[in-house]
């Protein structure tokens, strides 16, 4: 398997900042790596595993993407994948003018006109980080995900991309795992394993192909996943442009509604007016629900 290098050009303005800053809080050791100018995991495609480094380039529209493959056929997935996962396909001026209508929207996209998607590299990965994230804090979540992926994950040598030792673990070894003491409630550990078991026997399809409207109502008619869960995957997993997890406590609490914040009834009645963004508009107002 040798290694490529490939350019991924997009259209500014684009932060990387605000991209390392979201892997900074997520990142699963051994699963991903982070430096102050690249990201770092391991990956399996077709039952091959690899890996990827992603890195921005100074005075260049563009990202480099050296990876280690086993096919072209891989090389193209890799690529797609990674272009949703850094949101490099977005047309921010479209997103901008769309959303500025929204008088208090419009001061965070001034400030902040290149904000995109950050999306995950695999969506079944994603699915889980979302279901194991329920009612806990992003710092207690990646600790679960990281036992998760030592537990389950297979073992990854990756001599050149140093701090990767696992792969994420595959649905049928999270649904046929032994996750007691993991650090979850029971009942979540059971939504969990029963999803990957759904995933892995084909009951479910993880895909946007029959549309987001689709895919939300399948996941939510699974026991253990409500609305918050099932738009925070298709956010999230496939960077769907107008998922909008109404009830997300940062949504609802972000300093532009005021002190008293906003209640996800009245959130969702305004966030009409932002569709087919909506996406974007959580994610300005997660930003600033953050400081920014």
């Amino acid at each position: 398997m040798n290694i490529i290098t490939l350019l991924l050009p997009y259209q500014p303005p684009w932060d990387w900042q605000q991209f390392h800053s979201h892997f900074a809080l997520r990142a699963i050791p051994g699963l991903e790596s982070l430096s102050a100018a690249s990201y770092s995991r391991g990956f399996m495609i077709d039952g091959v595993p690899g890996w990827l480094q992603v890195m921005p380039l100074a005075g260049q529209n563009a990202l480099e993407l050296r990876c280690r493959v086993t096919s072209p056929a891989h090389l193209d997935h890799v690529e797609q994948r990674v272009r949703r996962m850094f949101d490099l396909d977005s047309e921010p001026e479209t997103i901008v003018r769309h959303l500025s209508r929204d008088a208090l929207l419009a001061p965070l996209l001034q400030r902040n006109p290149g904000l995109r998607l950050p999306v995950a590299f695999d969506p079944f990965e994603q699915a889980v980080r979302a279901i194991v994230g329920q009612q806990v804090a992003v710092k207690a979540a990646v600790t679960i995900v990281g036992r998760l992926v030592q537990r389950a994950g297979a073992p990854i040598e990756t001599p050149q991309a140093v701090g990767i030792s696992h792969l994420f673990p595959t649905p049928q070894a999270i649904a046929e795992a032994d996750l007691a003491g993991i650090g979850m409630p029971g009942k979540r550990v059971q939504c969990l394993q029963h999803f990957a078991a759904c995933i892995a026997d084909g009951r479910l399809q993880l895909s946007l192909q029959d549309g987001s409207a689709a895919l939300i109502e399948q996941l939510c008619a699974l026991p253990g996943i409500g609305p918050w869960t099932a738009h925070y995957i298709a956010l999230r997993a496939f960077g769907e442009a107008d998922a909008f997890p109404a009830s997300d406590l940062g949504l609802l609490k972000a300093p532009v509604w005021g002190a008293e914040g906003i209640d996800a009834r009245r959130l969702q009645l305004r966030a009409e007016a932002w569709r087919p963004w909506r996406a974007y508009a959580a994610a300005h107002l997660w930003h600033n629900y953050s400081g920014g």
